[in-house]
């Protein structure tokens, strides 16, 4: 009966996911991976496998594609012929791959998209390379596996004396993989192997200097540097590859003429596009395009037409067309059958370790064999000792076998021994056979001592595989192909633009310039004074920086991002004009707002922290390194919590002392070594505890015999010597700093003051008030303090700040000149006097 066999159930899910893992892993493993040691795919190393069995060498015939195509299929690759087929032809296609394994001989298609004739018609052998790719293969330095019906034994790979997975490269799309290596230059290469062999502890970037980058078939052009190292770093990277291209001028016109383009690029194809994007005139200025490519080599005209600007045309075919394309590299080849995207070094040490395992293989092999040798001419030596005894016992005996075991017997011979006797010839009795048994012996000793001492010492072996690769070098090493040209883009602008001193500003209302510090100069030599910036009635200069064109300057918002630009890249604006709006410089979200400016180049050796503090009292310490890296986009600063914001950041020392205001008048004074060096993306730690219904309003660094000024939202203030305000560890409650009712309302900001310093007061209607320190009065800590601007009933004071005055910016300047002049004085009269002593 039909229903007698036992039924199991099955959850189909399961069942599908363990079949398509399955036929995942035979993909990956079986088919459109290479392997890191060889650099060949199953069925490009199975062609090649089954070519060295047919004998197909270079200095031999070709033979029919169809019959070695047959071959691979009978007994390695059970999979379509045209696969086989198509494999075959790539590694015959001079313009595909870097140095062809196969010397086809007929059609195997052309740079122009041509396929190849059928395997019937065209042949093919061996290329003088592809022998070093299979030396050494009989000398057991690989493991061979059943094929597909265990009928034929194949290599698991082949022993590859040269790095062919870059030289070569590879591409292939397995499951939910895959794999786009580039080729490269074999000197380069050999040249990057002997320097890991030399130097385990390269880097990549050393590693760099000897492999410049990809080296394509077709040559063309890398443009810029950038994508080959992060390909090299981390396995993924692109480069972009230009064509070779000249213009040249003939009776009266130009024409660009194209001899070089990018790798893999359809030659024919690229000149049909060029041709419907002439007419469709996307591209101007072009009257013809023709290809003269013949047998020595490319070469594409475009005719322009007369009034034509060449470099204009020229640009517009590189940003439309394939002659400009970009190669995407991702280095994933089979380490152990197991698929991993490496990086530069990491490819060349598992070539490395491979090559060491064939080399001790083969020294092993060769070894045995030696060994084997010696044992049989050790017995013949007896033998020759012995002769006349050796003949009696042999003429004596019956049979072979009785012999043999005489011969054992008598003279304590091995079987192996005794029966090289009896199979010797009659002429090896003669002195001179005898001679040259001695001699063969003796050298044997030699090579033996010597294969035990490479499979003793690494370094034999190292050297071994450095000579073997230099053999190679020398044979079959060529100049690079592909050009690689910085790209105009990488060109580091600063290298192009003057480091001076600078005026950077940015106004309340978020407009920034950048100002020549000459402007102030020039002022000094004789001037009716400066007028000052023309800003908008309700706004005001809030961050102002000395710094210089090359400077980094920080940008953190209330969001708790970083921004950065460069000091050239703030637009310079006149003395009186009121800048650029910053959010066309940086891509700040509208809630955003600019809390704290900072320029990396100006801070002090001694100086090397950012320190940061929230509305919610948290503090948080970094190192300024760890901003140096920032997008263009931002960075995250500060790991905000919920509905908290950033209210500061300051430069520090790592022994400042900090005092931290709150809205509701308290304050607290603490050493900022109790705060941690943390992460770029930490939250921080708590550097005050809010009290209920409290937020935190400013932090200020302790400037010693300076004063702490507070102003609350009803327009009251005061100032209070900065020495009333004791020292405690961080995250206490704090001290009153401010004695808050219904009349002055709540504290709106705190800020270090002299003085000599202005403030300015905004309120909620935008009417904004400028005020001296001076004028405010200094009271004790729990005062109320004086009324310092009229707000009306509805209205409140939003935003205090200290007002950055040009005219300091000008008195520093002017200072830093006396210094400069000073020390330039000393340094004159240093060496006047060293002069004189010399006389």
């Amino acid at each position: 009966m039909f229903n007698e066999g036992k039924i199991l159930p099955i959850d189909i899910s399961k069942e599908m996911k363990k079949c398509y893992i399955d036929y995942a892993m035979s993909v990956i493993v079986g088919r459109a991976l290479p392997d890191v040691r060889d650099g060949l795919k199953p069925v490009h190393r199975r062609i090649l496998y089954s070519m060295h069995q047919l004998g197909l060498t270079p200095e031999k015939g070709y033979r029919k594609c169809a019959r070695i195509v047959g071959d691979v299929l009978g007994k390695y690759h059970p999979h379509g012929d045209t696969a086989v087929y198509e494999a075959l032809v790539r590694m015959a296609q001079n313009f595909s791959i870097r140095y062809t394994l196969v010397n086809g001989h007929g059609n195997f298609g052309s740079v122009d998209g041509d396929s190849a004739a059928a395997m019937r018609y065209t042949e093919a052998k061996m290329d003088k390379i592809t022998l070093e790719m299979l030396r050494d293969i009989n000398k057991n330095t690989v493991d061979f596996v059943d094929n597909f019906d265990g009928e034929e034994k194949e290599p698991s790979v082949l022993p590859s004396r040269f790095p062919n997975l870059l030289v070569n490269g590879s591409a292939g799309i397995a499951v939910g993989m895959a794999t786009n290596i580039p080729p490269h230059n074999l000197c380069e290469v050999i040249n990057g192997i002997t320097m890991l062999i030399d130097n385990p502890d390269v880097t990549v970037l050393d590693l760099m200097t000897e492999i410049k980058g990809p080296d394509f078939p077709t040559s063309g052009i890398i443009l810029g540097t950038n994508g080959i190292r992060s390909a090299y770093e981390t396995g993924r990277g692109k480069v972009i590859i230009r064509a070779r291209a000249e213009i040249e001028e003939e009776k009266g016109r130009n024409r660009i003429v194209v001899t070089e383009i990018p790798y893999q690029v359809n030659k024919s194809k690229l000149i049909e596009n060029i041709a419907n994007l002439v007419k469709d005139k996307r591209i101007t200025g072009i009257s013809d395009i023709r290809d003269e490519s013949d047998r020595t080599g490319m070469r594409i005209v475009i005719e322009l037409k007369r009034d034509a600007n060449p470099n204009i045309v020229l640009n517009q075919l590189y940003k439309h067309t394939k002659l400009q394309d970009t190669f995407g590299i991702i280095m994933l080849a089979l380490v152990n059958n197991q698929p991993e995207v490496l990086n530069l070094k990491q490819i060349l040490v598992n070539y490395l370790d491979f090559q060491k395992e064939v080399i001790r293989r083969r020294t092993k092999f060769e070894l045995d064999k030696a060994l084997a040798r010696a044992h049989i001419l050790e017995g013949l030596r007896i033998a020759l000792d012995h002769i006349d005894e050796v003949i009696k016992l042999i003429r004596s005996s019956k049979t072979a076998g009785e012999a043999r075991e005489g011969l054992m017997t008598q003279f304590g011979l091995t079987e192996k021994q005794a029966q090289a006797i009896l199979d010797m010839k009659l002429q090896r009795l003669t002195g001179l056979e005898r001679e040259k048994i001695e001699e063969e012996y003796k050298a044997l000793i030699e090579k033996i001592t010597h294969l035990k001492e490479i499979l003793d010492k690494e370094e034999l072996v190292l050297n071994i595989i450095k000579e073997e690769l230099f053999e190679i070098k020398s044979k079959y090493g060529d100049e690079r192909k592909t050009e690689i040209r910085r790209d105009e883009h990488e060109i580091d602008i600063e290298d192009l633009i003057e480091d001076k001193k600078v005026i950077v500003s940015l106004t309340h209302g978020g407009y920034i310039k950048r100002l020549d510090m000459d402007t102030y100069s020039s002022q000094r030599r004789g001037g009716k004074g400066i007028q000052a910036a023309s800003t908008k009635e309700d706004d005001f200069i809030e961050n102002m920086l000395v710094t210089s064109t090359h400077s980094t300057i920080l940008f953190f918002t209330n969001l708790g991002k970083v921004y950065k630009l460069k000091g050239y890249e703030i637009p310079e604006a006149g003395r009186t004009a009121k800048g650029t709006n910053i959010v066309n410089l940086i891509p700040t979200d509208p809630k955003e707002k600019i809390q704290a400016v900072i320029g990396l180049k100006d801070i002090n050796d001694d100086e090397k922290y950012l320190l940061m503090c929230t509305k919610m009292g948290i503090v948080k310490k970094t190192e300024i390194d760890k901003y140096s890296s920032i997008r263009k986009s931002g960075l995250n600063a500060i790991g905000l919590r919920e509905n908290d914001e950033l209210i500061d950041v300051k430069v520090t020392s790592g022994n400042s002392e900090v005092i931290i205001v709150t809205e509701n008048g308290y304050s607290i004074r603490f050493n900022e070594k109790d705060v941690r060096p943390m992460g770029r993306t930490a939250s921080g730690v708590k550097g005050i505890t809010l009290r209920e219904d409290d937020l935190s309003v400013s932090m200020n660094i302790v400037i010693e015999n300076e004063d702490l000024l507070c102003i609350s939202e009803n327009g009251f203030g005061k100032r209070t010597l900065i020495d009333e305000y004791p020292t405690h560890k961080r995250g206490g409650k704090g001290v009153i700093t401010y004695r808050i009712n219904d009349k002055t309302g709540n504290i709106v900001g705190a800020r270090i003051v002299n003085i000599e310093d202005e403030m300015m007061l905004v309120n909620s209607s935008d009417v904004a008030i400028r005020i001296n320190v001076s004028d405010i009065s200094q009271t004790s800590r729990n005062a109320m303090g004086v009324k310092l601007m009229r707000t009306e009933e509805e209205e409140k004071i939003v935003t205090i700040a200290k007002i950055k005055n040009e005219d300091n910016i000008e008195e520093e300047s002017i200072e830093e000149e006396k210094l400069e002049n000073k020390e330039k004085n000393i340094e004159d009269e240093e060496k006047s006097d060293i002069e004189n002593k010399e006389e």
